[in-house]
């Protein structure tokens, strides 16, 4: 039987989307680094050019006029001819940039959101794009070709800069706006002949000049163009933070969000130890970290001193750039969901172990209790060991690392105690287990792991991951339990001090496992409705890792203030959890706030896994790990908070957990747990 097949479609991009695709690197995910005002200028430089070429303005080297005020049906270019058109006076191409280059982010993110759309760009966690495999007709006389869109883009435009053929206007203007950003060096191998030829083609067509010369013009001295749009940072007073009472209760990021409040998304903290620091709080600043932060901040700065405490260098949290992209997309399968989903019935096993002595009346501290009970199935799962005799030394060794090199609340000798240099010794006893059993004999048939993928990228690039890093990426697998886990014991807190909800959540649970353990595809968004909302609201109220810091690496603006070359930021991505208009009543716990219409958590101010290219890779099956546990304990147990007056606070360093004064206490045994 003959299989139809898709005809390919005919689509024609627009010059800001081609430029968005000409830009694009893909070796880092991202796009060539071009300055931000020279990209804004660029991109509005675009948009007028296309509006032209739609002959809806004409512009010479002296002025820029309406000829056709009707709308395109574009988001990107009409709001910018509407403009245009009410302008009582005559400008030229130079004013319009300059005036809307300002406006150019809302222009790329749209752009961005339609090639997604258009499956020209393949989206990717981290905020990260690839080109997609689509089918187009490069061909001007309709011959079919299977390529991609960006490929064909960039094909189109080498062959004319690197051949004699005869680009037409669209080509022209493209190559002068691409070479405006001073980005065709990385594109391709260009030799003085070259670039001469790339030279005469931008003089080819009146309109793609006059609008690259104003591109050009505007884009020369952008810093003095900050100086006069810039505000001063502000500096928060002694008393407005003192009298916060989340300084008291370890609610960051609802202190941050207050301070935000009153002094604005950017400010900086009085009496601050250690260097000055500029602290990031607000939904528009999550927004401009996520789409612009890799070209502006660097993580590398922060993480250097805390991985050498490790022997390492370049592990994932410390990398920036195509770096980071490569070992982020060669580690994605080890850390997806769908990995989790095919080992759930160890996740069953090992939870059922844990919680088999349970008895009614028995307390548990929560913080060692879930550290433990998650411990207990990451270590088999991710490296195929038990580690419960030397985690809590692992954990105690990189919660120091991290307030001595990264809070740097303690000085460098805390780490060279007795107790630490003993603490120190259970990274070595990891390594040698986890080696010890990851021969090709004895994993033959077993499901893959994190360590055979850390073991198998050394091996084929040992660049990217050598055996100086495996101690870090190791021991940083299991430490991932101690994040869990204090999620896992804020979230059931919030179930066992609100029955209501964790009556709700049982009956999800029974109906799961009433004819036996699910599979790990029985966790539909129907079967775990109130489990997950109820999850997503706990991330919101009780974030585990708050803030993220950074360096600028480029200076830039953000909100209206610059922020300089070598500045250290905290980005309090968690701040917005906070905020009356990002989430009404935001000290209410409301699980109806991610249902339709409502939708409180889809946009840039719900951020409880990070932000950007160095957000949670693992963040999709932290959360089903986290619902499975949740469900099995809502199925067997009834747990209470004790004692019965404790009073929710954090401890905030160095991630927020619950206080060590919360305990559960086994209120009553629903089932018998079978092992």
């Amino acid at each position: 039987m003959a299989v139809a097949t898709q005809a390919p479609t005919t689509q024609t991009l627009t010059l800001p989307e081609e430029l968005i695709l000409m830009l694009l690197n893909e070796e880092n995910g991202y796009f060539h680094q071009v300055p931000g005002w020279r990209l804004n200028c660029a991109v509005i430089g675009a948009v007028l050019a296309e509006l032209s070429l739609m002959s809806r303005i004409d512009t010479d080297l002296e002025s820029l006029f309406v000829v056709d005020d009707s709308e395109t049906g574009d988001p990107c270019l009409d709001p910018f001819l509407e403009e245009i058109a009410k302008e009582p006076r005559q400008r030229n191409a130079r004013y319009w940039i300059e005036r809307f280059a300002l406006r150019a982010e809302s222009v790329i993110d749209k752009t961005l959101d339609r090639l997604v759309e258009l499956e020209v760009l393949e989206y990717h966690d981290g905020e990260f794009w690839t080109l997609a495999r689509s089918a187009w007709r490069p061909d001007p006389y309709g011959r079919p070709e299977e390529a991609t869109a960006g490929q064909f883009t960039k094909t189109r435009i080498g062959n004319l800069i690197l051949t004699d053929s005869i680009p037409g206007p669209r080509d022209v203007i493209i190559i002068c706006l691409v070479n405006t950003c001073d980005v065709f060096r990385f594109m391709f191998k260009l030799d003085e002949e070259a670039e001469d030829r790339i030279e005469f083609i931008c003089k080819m067509d009146l309109i793609g000049r006059s609008i690259a010369e104003a591109v050009v013009h505007n884009a020369t001295a952008p810093m003095l163009r900050h100086s006069r749009l810039t505000k001063r940072i502000p500096s928060v007073k002694l008393r407005d933070l003192l009298r916060s009472p989340h300084v008291r209760d370890g609610n960051l990021p609802a202190l941050f969000a207050g301070l935000a409040g009153k002094y604005g998304p950017v400010y900086r903290l009085p009496m601050q130890v250690g260097e000055p620091m500029i602290y990031l709080a607000g939904p528009e600043v999550n927004h401009w970290a996520n789409r612009h932060g890799r070209m502006y901040l660097r993580a590398r700065d922060y993480f250097a001193d805390f991985e050498r405490v490790y022997g390492a260098s370049g592990v994932l949290p410390a990398l920036d750039g195509a770096d980071h992209f490569r070992l982020r997309k060669a580690l994605a399968p080890a850390y997806s969901r769908r990995r989790l989903q095919g080992q759930v019935d160890d996740i069953y096993r090992y939870a059922r172990e844990f919680m088999s002595g349970w008895k009614v009346g028995d307390s548990f501290q929560a913080r060692s209790m879930c550290r433990g009970m998650i411990n207990g199935q990451i270590s088999p799962l991710s490296v195929s060991v038990d580690s419960q005799d030397i985690f809590d030394d692992l954990m105690a060794f990189k919660e120091r690392a991290l307030i001595v090199h990264i809070i740097k609340l303690l000085p460098g000798f805390a780490l060279k105690t007795p107790a630490m240099k003993r603490t120190a010794k259970a990274i070595d006893t990891l390594l040698a287990r986890v080696q010890s059993v990851h021969t090709p004999a004895q994993r033959a048939g077993c499901p893959r792991d994190l360590a055979d993928d850390l073991f198998s990228l050394n091996e084929s690039d040992p660049a990217l991951v050598p055996e100086t890093n495996l101690r870090f990426a190791l021991s940083a697998a299991l430490i991932a339990s101690v994040y869990l886990g204090d999620a896992f014991s804020l979230v059931l807190y919030a179930m066992a001090s609100q029955p209501e909800y964790y009556t709700r959540i049982r009956s999800e649970a029974d109906a799961l496992f009433a004819d036996g353990d699910p599979d790990g595809d029985a966790f539909t968004p129907a079967a775990v409705d109130v489990t997950h909302r109820f999850i997503t609201e706990c991330l919101r109220m009780y974030p585990i890792v708050p803030a993220s810091m950074r360096n600028v690496m480029n200076s830039c603006v953000v909100e209206g203030c610059e922020l300089p070359v070598g500045a250290r930021l905290v980005l309090v991505q968690t701040a917005p959890h906070y905020m009356e208009d990002v989430f009404p009543d935001p000290f209410k716990f409301d699980i109806d706030r991610y249902l339709p219409p409502r939708y409180e958590h889809r946009g840039p101010g719900y951020a409880p896994y990070g932000l950007g290219t160095h957000r949670c890779l693992g963040f999709r099956w932290m959360e089903l790990q986290l619902m499975v546990n949740v469900l099995m304990i809502a199925h067997y147990f009834t747990l209470e908070v004790a004692p019965k007056n404790y009073k929710h606070r954090f401890s905030p360093f160095p991630s927020m957990k619950p206080s060590k004064k919360l305990h559960f206490r086994v209120a009553k045994q629903l089932r018998e747990v079978l092992v």
